[in-house]
């Protein structure tokens, strides 16, 4: 291989890393940004379902009143 030739190879070499290095960069940024999103949309989630268990908790406790006044009711019939 001639010199003009082997330098022509290794700047195709570099070029094709250069490209490489672009492409995972580009996709660390992609990646990083679905992270971000995610972990808001987990934060989100997450304050919803206590709030859920909140009402659960809080309709669980009517119910089981509402049952035990029927109960009196029945046993004061």
């Amino acid at each position: 291989m001639t010199k003009k030739s082997e330098t022509t190879v290794i700047e195709q070499g570099i070029t094709r890393l250069e490209q490489q290095v672009d492409a995972l960069l580009t996709t660390i940024d992609r990646l990083a940004k679905e992270n971000r999103s995610l972990r808001t949309q987990q934060e989100l989630l997450a304050t919803e379902r206590a709030s859920l268990l909140e009402k659960h908790d809080l309709v669980h406790h009517r119910v089981e009143s509402i049952v035990t006044r029927l109960k009196s009711l029945e046993t004061g019939a």
